[in-house]
């Protein structure tokens, strides 16, 4: 089910907060762990196996390591092991076999495996929790229950903020909803779906019609157009989605982390990460890149874990060439700037332009390669770009890809990926809170109507 579905946003939503508002404080959980079940079978029925073996899983691995502590190492490995053998088996099996059958000349004819949605998100929530009870930062869970619903809490399911057990453990036994929590989170939720439906679907049939085309059959300023139209799409997709699930969360009594912080403003590609997929390199600093030895060993040991970290970071976004190269592109740039120490702070006002430029470079030529098929197409995209490539049969001129409308998208995008607008939702003005209601209120009937014409349009996320 979708967040940005008529059926959620009229009947699920509505009928699940009915439900949890005039029901007593102890069925909450009860409640809203069904409506998870539901809201993940609703378009994935014949996963939920893989989900519930997950949870009983990461439930029992749980249990022994607390009550068996002198095998808790061994069943730390065993648990994990099989949370990441789902993982493997239905996102990356059919890639391996074809690299056999290409590198080996093998002839190991494929499987039909089609992935899980959410499966990334929730397997590495899972295994936070396993990890939090190994390090001893939490207790392992005795309800079954409020460990499914930690793991399958639907506003976060699918597309994340993956969140770590320790961090919601004590809002899962008790937490307060209120008037202002609830407004809050409504009012983040039509945030999310205005970035979704308004400006990422907007942007992404530009980029889906230049991407679509093989990549020398337009001009540079086409290639450029179609690099910074994906470029906020993905933006916007996925923060639109992070939006919606923490504004859920607030309507439930949840306070989950932010996941990003205007990325695109970055100066470093280092910094860059601290504010893009915030729940996923957080993830990734506590749980590989810290037990790796973090940076409290040698400068080239720490190179090494930073390579593996984004090599794993690419890796977990698909299996794909070009996903890896991905995360290789961020690594030797994290690394880079490391080594020199571009990603320290400047008061200069031209030298911090200068680093903002080439961060919007490198993040820039990053999505072409994250976008694409694959890396031949990605190579004469770029090349494209800096009028490196041989142009062939050109078939669509600029207003092809791109009208007044589109332009004003566009702009609106610019505006909203930069903090002028930070803290809108928190004003103490009168005046101003009535306008920014007034204004959320045309926000939700454009988003709305949105939502009513258009056809299937899954977050980008869905794919991870």
């Amino acid at each position: 089910m979708l967040f940005s579905s008529m059926s959620f946003i009229f009947l699920f939503l509505p009928v699940v907060c009915l439900f949890c508002f005039v029901s007593k404080k102890e069925w909450h959980n009860f409640i809203l762990l069904a409506a998870s079940i539901l809201f993940y079978a609703w378009g994935e029925a014949r996963y939920l196996f893989v989900m519930l073996m997950i949870i009983f899983i990461n439930y029992f691995g749980a249990l022994f390591i607390e009550k068996y502590p002198k095998f808790k190492k061994i069943t730390l490995v065993v648990s994990a092991v099989a949370n990441l053998s789902f993982l493997f088996y239905f996102k990356y099996f059919n890639f391996v076999l074809d690299n056999l059958n290409n590198l080996l000349s093998f002839d190991i004819k494929f499987i039909e495996v089609i992935m899980p949605i959410g499966i990334s998100f929730y397997t590495f929530q899972a295994m936070s929790y396993l990890i939090d009870v190994y390090r001893g930062e939490c207790r392992a869970q005795k309800n079954l229950y409020k460990l499914a619903l930690f793991i399958c809490l639907f506003p976060q399911l699918v597309a994340g903020p993956i969140i770590k057990y320790h961090d919601v453990a004590e809002q899962i036994d008790s937490r307060e909803v209120n008037f202002d929590k609830v407004q809050y989170g409504v009012k983040r939720f039509i945030i999310g779906l205005s970035k979704k439906m308004l400006i990422a679907n907007t942007l992404g049939a530009i980029a889906d019609k230049i991407f679509s085309q093989p990549a020398d059959t337009f001009s540079p300023a086409i290639a450029w157009l179609g690099a910074f139209a994906y470029t906020f799409q993905l933006y916007f997709d996925f923060s639109g989605y992070s939006d919606m699930a923490i504004g859920l969360g607030f309507i439930f009594g949840f306070k989950f982390m932010e996941n990003f912080n205007y990325p695109y403003i970055s100066k470093s590609i280092t910094e860059f990460w601290r504010r893009w997929h915030i729940s996923l390199s957080t993830w990734f600093k506590q749980y590989l890149y810290i037990p790796l030895g973090g940076n409290r060993i040698s400068p080239r040991r720490t190179y090494v874990n930073l390579f593996v970290v984004f090599l794993l970071t690419g890796l977990w976004h698909g299996a794909s060439w070009s996903f890896v190269v991905w995360g290789l592109w961020n690594g030797v740039f994290i690394i880079f700037e490391k080594m020199s120490g571009w990603s320290r702070d400047t008061e200069n006002i031209f030298v911090g332009v200068i680093k903002h430029i080439y961060t919007i470079f490198v993040f820039v030529l990053g999505w072409v390669i994250f976008r694409s098929d694959d890396l031949s197409y990605a190579v004469v995209y770029i090349k494209n770009m800096f009028c490196l490539e041989r142009i062939h049969d050109i078939s669509y001129a600029l207003p092809y890809y791109i009208d007044r409308f589109e332009i004003i998208i566009f702009a609106a995008a610019l505006i909203c990926s930069i903090p002028v607008f930070r803290g809108i939702l928190e004003v103490k003005n009168k005046f101003l809170r009535c306008f920014v209601n007034l204004w959320l209120i045309v926000l939700f009937i454009l988003s709305a109507a949105s939502v009513a014409s258009s056809t299937y349009n899954p977050f980008i996320y869905f794919r991870f």
